[in-house]
């Protein structure tokens, strides 16, 4: 085999691998959720699920929660703004509750640690 053909080869697997490796990666993160409930109640004691969420992203909990419950393979930080900013976070752990006492502030959303 001629040199130029043999380096052709090698260039286009070189070009391959690297074509696939990159599709791979760009497409990895898509679709990827939470797997489980986050479970929350309402000031009114109404019981909130939310299955499986996207682990990316800031997620909103209506009207606000007083106590979350994370059934997920994923930890979630929760927030008492909507936008999943500012101080006064708290971590919770997977398969861990959160009850907070009915005077604090309530949770208003939550991001997901992956």
């Amino acid at each position: 085999m001629p040199v130029i053909a043999h380096r052709r080869r090698r260039l286009g697997i070189a070009a391959g691998t690297a074509l696939l490796t990159l599709t791979v990666a760009g497409c990895s993160g898509l679709g990827r959720t939470a797997v489980g409930p986050v479970i929350y109640s309402t000031q009114r004691n109404a019981v909130v699920t939310i299955n499986s969420p996207p682990v990316k992203g800031c997620h909103r909990l209506a009207p606000g929660a007083k106590a979350i419950t994370n059934n997920t393979l994923v930890d979630l930080v929760l927030y008492r703004t909507r936008d999943c900013t500012g101080p006064g976070t708290t971590y919770l752990g997977r398969s861990l509750s959160d009850v907070k006492a009915p005077t604090s502030l309530l949770w208003r959303s939550f991001t997901t640690v992956h």
